[in-house]
């Protein structure tokens, strides 16, 4: 008499009908998305040839470009990114405190503060740049106005996490102690939350110099103003120039953060 042995199945049935739902709702979502953005074949056929002709349009760079636009145009950037990094510190960390709940107990003040932090990360850095270029004017305060505002709810969002993990401990015994809130702050939260709060910073004003480099094709001053001149007036050369300086800034500034992080933290 032969005995019937078990056969070990890696899913249940019910996981193998989940999985293949799944798999089935994204090629549907694909095959939709596919559809809706309306993919023209006849412009992906000549897609290498233009490709190939706008490299040799670059080649070869117009180095002598730098000094007499891109330098001045690139330090601008970087001032935008960090005096709009310095704006959104000293927006952020009030909103952040009160959105952490551990900090302030009041329910709607929590959701209120949490609605400042959504609306500001809801809103992409150009449009941001679109209504202060409306509200200021082209330059360059639009564009340290637009980085400040929506860096808010990153730096504000992290810091409310920071506060929330905070051991409890050493806030109650200086609760305890009477200690004033600010001592609260500065002794129980701050040695807690300090590396946290620095890293956010510098990460943050790493993402700043990303993005204030293209906010001048919408007027916000920066190397993107130099970068849409030079793109509307064909001069490939130069837009060139300018490609490897924004490349060279991303990566000294992604070094430079780095460093300071080990040395800070």
């Amino acid at each position: 008499m032969i005995s019937s042995q078990a056969q070990w199945q890696r899913f249940t049935p019910r996981q193998r009908l989940v999985r293949f739902t799944w798999y089935l709702g994204m090629v549907a979502a694909l095959v939709l998305s596919l559809r809706q953005i309306e993919i023209i074949p006849e412009f992906l056929y000549d897609a290498p040839e233009q490709v190939a002709d706008l490299f040799s349009r670059m080649w070869p760079i117009a180095w002598y470009y730098y000094p007499t636009t891109v330098h001045a145009a690139m330090m601008e950037t970087l001032h935008i990114a960090t005096l709009g990094t310095i704006i959104t510190l000293f927006l952020a960390v009030p909103i952040g405190f009160l959105a952490a709940h551990n900090i302030t107990r009041s329910t709607t003040v929590n959701y209120l503060a949490k609605l400042v932090l959504v609306s500001s990360r809801s809103v992409n850095s150009l449009v941001w740049a679109l209504l202060f270029v409306a509200v200021f004017g082209p330059g360059a305060l639009a564009g340290t106005m637009a980085i400040a505002f929506r860096s808010i709810g990153f730096v504000g969002k992290l810091l409310a996490e920071a506060l929330e993990d905070a051991q409890p401990g050493p806030i109650e015994a200086l609760q305890a102690a009477g200690a004033p809130w600010v001592s609260v702050v500065t002794k129980g939260y701050w040695p807690q939350i300090k590396p946290a709060f620095w890293s956010i910073a510098l990460f943050r004003w790493d993402i700043n110099v990303r993005e204030s480099a293209v906010l001048g094709l919408v007027g916000a001053g920066g190397i993107g103003t130099a970068l849409e001149s030079s793109m509307s007036l064909f001069d490939w050369d130069r837009a060139a120039m300018i490609l490897v300086a924004i490349f060279a800034v991303v990566m000294i500034a992604e070094v430079a953060v780095t460093y300071l992080r080990k040395r800070i933290i």
